[in-house]
């Protein structure tokens, strides 16, 4: 079975409507010609991972389709303050999952990731560590500070002592790789997993500090989880060795 994505603006778009609809798409017992939804809300930087353990998880369940929705965390936490159809929640890091608390069960961390920095391929501008990205010769993209990747650029630059003026900050982490790979900004700061996923799109530099500053991943279900049997098989999944195995070949530290 072939699991959906949605868009960061179809998800925005239909935040409301799946809060209004309640159980009536995808309720998790018996969609459209007997399929059960299992509708998963999780960090844009999961992408690669997640849409691989979908495909095992879906051959695993008869009758199951994994619907995701890939954002930034803090975009996420606010679709489910709102009421969005949610079973599962994987956040990029624990700040985003503490904001709803109230709306999940037991979180887990299930990976860690850290920051690199990217330029274009042949890295044209000669950058060889943070300090370089302070020259304001250069179109330098970070995360918002709002989200994961953003608040761990902060953090990182402020232990490194270093003072960015960036060029835009972008509400999620593919948003500065897709910025930095098609040239349109010369440098960027992304999870390495995002690094090592674009392959020859970008070139990744020596990041110092990087290392001590580790996002940690959480995943948890839904207290009104529409499926809830399905999710907490999700999550078992995520954190057994199928789902270890993926995210760790996908460069993605161990919790």
């Amino acid at each position: 079975m072939i699991h959906r994505t949605l868009t960061t603006t179809t998800v925005a778009a239909l935040a409301l409507a799946l809060a209004a609809c309640g159980s009536d798409s995808g309720d998790g017992s018996g969609g459209e010609g007997g399929t059960t939804t299992l509708h998963v809300a999780a960090a844009a930087s999961l992408t690669e991972a997640f849409e691989e353990i979908a495909t095992d998880f879906e051959a695993e369940h008869e009758g199951v389709e994994v619907e995701y929705q890939f954002a930034g965390s803090s975009d996420l936490a606010t679709q489910i303050e709102g009421g969005a159809q949610i079973d599962v929640f994987a956040s990029a890091d624990e700040a985003n999952m503490d904001k709803v608390a109230d709306s999940v069960e037991d979180p887990q961390i299930f990976a860690t990731n850290v920051l690199t920095i990217i330029t274009e391929p042949g890295n044209p501008k000669k950058i060889s560590g943070l300090d370089d990205l302070a020259d304001p010769d250069l179109a330098v993209v970070v995360c918002a500070e709002q989200v994961p990747c953003g608040a761990a650029a902060t953090t990182l630059t402020e232990q490194q002592g270093v003072t960015l003026d960036p060029a835009s900050e972008e509400s999620k982490v593919t948003d500065v790789l897709t910025k930095v790979s098609s040239g349109e900004a010369d440098a960027g700061l992304v999870y390495v997993t995002d690094a090592t996923g674009a392959g020859e799109d970008v070139e990744t530099v020596e990041t110092e500090g990087a290392d001590e500053v580790v996002n940690s991943y959480p995943i948890a279900t839904l207290t009104d989880a529409a499926a809830a049997d399905l999710a907490e098989d999700f999550v078992a999944h995520v954190t057994g060795p199928e789902g270890q195995k993926v995210l760790q070949d996908k460069g993605f530290g161990t919790p």
